[in-house]
């Protein structure tokens, strides 16, 4: 069925409480990020008390840097991964084998960097995750920019809008791009990885009074209920 707003993923989770409470608000997708050189990292075992923590109603993704295809299944299967974001340089080859795998697949392009909005056109994905790429690290790195530059890339493809976004923007930015959904980490920290629940609670509230805007548009879901995973 359509949308009748955004779906909402919440990135960056390292603590099953806060991931629990992101569930709880109604948040569809909550984000855990396998990157060592992010400061919000998180261990396997770690990872797996995050995903046990939520309903299976709720996606878990895991958020991957040219990390190889055994090294993404280890993840995906221990932990209960629903969804692999490749968010490097990583191939379409690569999101063709896990699919195959079962394992839905967003790959994130980028306005600034790359690989660009036009490398969309070589995957087969579950989703597209567009943001700016100015910064250190291979996000968004909590940067705003032309949201609007996203909506004519989102057509006909689940698009997923990210950099920062917060309880403030999100509603210019959904406007704006008009994606199937949208993808926060720092706008609803106090610190990196640690979420706070009012800043959670106001986001969502944010994107359900956007729903005015997506009448009669025909945008499907990117996050479903959760695969059974070996969880071992």
């Amino acid at each position: 069925m359509p949308l009748a707003c955004p779906q909402v993923k919440i990135c960056g989770l390292t603590r099953p409480v806060e991931a629990a409470q992101c569930a709880a608000l109604g948040a569809h997708a909550i984000g855990l990020v396998f990157f060592p050189q992010s400061p919000r990292n998180v261990a396997q075992d770690q990872a797996k008390a995050v995903v046990d923590a939520l309903p299976a109603t709720v996606a878990a993704v895991g958020v991957f840097v040219n990390a190889t295809f055994s090294a993404i299944m280890s993840r995906v299967e221990r932990c209960g991964l629903s969804m692999a974001q490749l968010h490097g340089q990583e191939s379409p080859h690569l999101a063709e084998r896990l699919k195959a795998e079962g394992v839905g697949v967003i790959k994130a392009l980028f306005v600034d960097g790359s690989p660009g909005f036009e490398a969309g056109q070589d995957f087969d994905v579950d989703g597209y995750l567009l943001e700016c790429a100015r910064g250190p690290l291979p996000g968004g790195n909590a940067r705003v920019w032309d949201w609007a530059a996203a909506r004519d890339f989102g057509r006909g493809r689940r698009l997923i809008l990210a950099g920062g976004l917060s309880p403030d923007n999100v509603a210019e930015a959904i406007c704006a791009g008009l994606p199937a959904a949208i993808d926060v980490s720092s706008g609803v920290e106090v610190l990196p990885g640690r979420k706070d629940p009012d800043k959670v609670a106001r986001l969502l509230a944010a994107v359900q009074g956007t729903a005015d805007q997506y009448a009669a548009k025909m945008i499907k879901p990117v996050f479903g209920p959760r695969r059974d995973g070996p969880h071992v």
